[in-house]
């Protein structure tokens, strides 16, 4: 499902038009890709806590949700481990410099946030994190013999690549970052899969455990819905500050996680204020955002809310760009009216070798559509129409068939 680059043959035009398009597909794809429940709505189910190790109170379901929205941990630090396996194809490599040219700026420089972060949606990686309020943030991917990070310190926002020793420098306006950690922690994962409460799901506390040393409440969230990927969501709930700790989604279809995101050090102290300077490094390449107003969407939303979504703006432009959201809870679809034509066939007129590669990739289905192709992962399936519609959603094939010939 991730967008090409283009080659050298074509014009600066469109590939300022294409580049749009991957920034705009990214702000989508890639949230849901990594979360997989934002549409996802909590029904709240009153139950207690069974008996385990540690021996904590007994509490109830709305009770825990209740200790996590009142939660104000403003100060921490700590190190994340997060695993994704969505079951993307194996292609070598291939797939995570799609993912990361899909949300690569204009310049490509390797420390732009949009294009770095996008490597948590696949594999296993190591993060250290720090917060100190909702004006100070950083997070620091661990890699081999290198290391990316991601400052905010009031209004600026700094990415270092020590690998390619390239910088990063954009600013956000003063109120882009309200959060008080990165969305790719436990609690950013479980702000996206509270944000709405409805009878679809159902929510039960299942016992304690120890996280990263701490006692933590185990809640549970199961879809009541046939039809969608997601089997359940548990969530690590630290017993004395209401602070999610760790956070896992299995998929409908069993077998690891598809996303499993924990800290396994964790301080509630304040980190030390030096923490978050940065001094660019001697012979460093440095890539300034051209605006703050560009910066703000693409380079703040890591660390907390984005007011435009809070809004019901997605960062899209209104009409042809803007989605349709069809169906309920768990088994929501969003569908993309693309003006243009489908993925081709490697058989249809014009398809060529690309089309061939694109159409093996997926499933060609048939409905009273018409026709198209289906990209699976374990957990967001997309179904692209050959007359350009798409429709994206964590629900199954055969939903997405059925939803394309409901609005046919």
């Amino acid at each position: 499902m991730a967008p090409y680059e283009t080659d050298d043959s074509t014009d600066t035009g469109e590939r300022d038009e294409l580049r749009a398009g991957r920034r705009r597909a990214a702000r989508y794809i890639v949230p849901v890709t990594v979360v997989g429940v934002a549409a996802a709505t909590i029904g709240l189910v009153p139950a207690l806590a069974d008996s385990g190790d540690p021996n904590l109170p007994k509490i109830t379901a709305e009770q825990l949700i209740n200790k996590i929205a009142k939660s104000d941990v403003q100060q921490l630090s700590g190190t994340v481990k997060i695993s994704t396996d969505l079951g993307l194809p194996d292609l070598g490599g291939l797939e995570s410099s799609m993912l990361s040219g899909a949300t690569k700026s204009g310049d490509g420089s390797s420390a732009d946030p949009t294009a770095k972060l996008t490597e948590l949606a696949t594999g296993t990686h190591t993060l250290r994190v720090a917060a100190d309020g909702p004006d100070k943030q950083k997070v620091s991917l661990l890699e081999n013999a290198a290391e990316y990070s991601l400052i905010h310190n009031g209004k600026d926002v700094w990415g270092y690549d020590s690998k390619s020793n390239e910088v990063f420098h954009g600013t956000t306006a003063a109120d882009a970052s309200k959060g008080d950690e990165t969305r790719a922690t436990p609690k950013g994962l479980t702000d996206e899969a509270l944000k709405s409460v409805d009878d679809t799901t159902s929510v039960t506390v299942d016992g304690t455990e120890h996280v990263a040393g701490r006692d933590a409440y185990k809640l549970v969230i199961k879809p009541k819905q046939t039809g969608t990927t997601v089997g359940a969501i548990s969530i690590a709930v630290d017993a004395k500050t209401g602070l999610p700790l760790k956070f896992t989604l299995t998929p409908a279809s069993g077998g690891a996680a598809v996303v499993d995101v924990g800290f396994t050090q964790l301080s509630l102290s304040k980190p030390a204020a030096s923490t978050f300077d940065f001094k660019t490094p001697k012979g460093a390449k440095v890539t300034t955002e051209d605006s703050p107003s560009k910066a703000t969407p693409d380079h703040s939303a890591p660390f907390g809310k984005d007011d435009k979504a809070d809004k019901g703006d997605k960062g899209l432009a209104k009409g042809a760009d803007e989605p349709t959201v069809i169906g309920k809870g768990w088994n929501s679809i969003a569908v993309f009216e693309t003006g243009g034509e489908g993925v081709p066939s490697g058989s249809s007129a014009g398809g060529g070798d690309l089309g061939g590669f694109l159409s093996s990739l997926g499933d060609q289905v048939k409905g009273s559509f018409g026709s198209g192709t289906v990209y699976s992962t374990r957990l967001v399936n997309a179904l692209i129409t050959d007359d350009g519609k798409v429709y994206v959603g964590a629900v199954t094939k055969s939903a997405l068939v059925k939803a394309a010939d409901a609005a046919k």
